[in-house]
């Protein structure tokens, strides 16, 4: 139980890390200036940021169920992870860890799908925050892969979680928008401009879990791989 309530925890760290990095944060603040134009109506408002959180899990769950459940799937494949597990997360933490601290670029696409699908959602009203949050879920950016693909898929795969997992990180990426929803709901329409501010805590946040990322990798790596621990 304390295990999977860690691994749950830890998700939803990840989740609410990506939603504040720069090009994530970027599209949530886009996500927020659609919900935004219905602040006319409370309902209409905490309809489309649950919609938007419900586009953004389902997105996960499906990419992190499939890739997750054939890494389970494969008895050969999940007895080689269980006995390779931690020399595999070492060097993926530090990897993940540079990323974090800006020591390290890798190539994504540019997302320009998302900026042209934006439009359309428009055109689908409170139902096109569902399509919106699943079309950000896909824009990955260098950050919000690494964290993905580098620390929540191996977390999920560790803890045998194909759904469960992915869906706490999914409604992470979501949190600030379904938050900035109900306060938009309760009446604070002037609330979005804060949004910015979380670019300050992201610098801070992101930079303390590559460093804890890294301090882990190294643990990891000396002592499952070259056994000096």
């Amino acid at each position: 139980m304390g295990e999977s309530l860690a691994a749950a925890l830890t998700a939803a760290w990840l989740g609410i890390l990506t939603s504040i990095s720069p090009c994530p944060l970027a599209t949530n603040i886009a996500a927020i200036s659609f919900v935004g134009k219905r602040v006319d109506s409370a309902r209409a408002v905490f309809a489309a940021g649950t919609l938007y959180t419900f586009g953004r899990a389902l997105t996960y769950m499906v990419l992190g169920g499939l890739i997750v459940g054939s890494l389970l799937e494969l008895s050969s494949t999940s007895l080689w992870l269980q006995r390779h597990m931690n020399q595999i997360l070492g060097p993926l933490l530090i990897l993940v860890g540079m990323v974090l601290l800006g020591m390290l670029k890798i190539p994504t696409g540019s997302g320009s799908l998302g900026a042209r699908l934006q439009g359309r959602a428009e055109s689908y009203g409170v139902w096109g925050a569902g399509a919106l949050g699943v079309v950000f879920a896909l824009s990955f950016c260098p950050v919000s892969a690494a964290l993905f693909f580098g620390s929540l898929i191996p977390l999920a795969t560790d803890a045998g979680s194909a759904l469960v997992l992915p869906v706490v990180y999914g409604v992470g990426t979501a949190l600030p928008v379904f938050v900035f929803a109900l306060l938009l709901a309760f009446g604070a329409k002037s609330v979005a401009r804060s949004f910015e501010k979380l670019v300050r805590f992201e610098t801070w946040a992101r930079r303390v879990t590559g460093a804890v990322f890294v301090g882990i990798g190294l643990y990891l790596s000396l002592r499952f791989i070259f056994r000096i621990l």
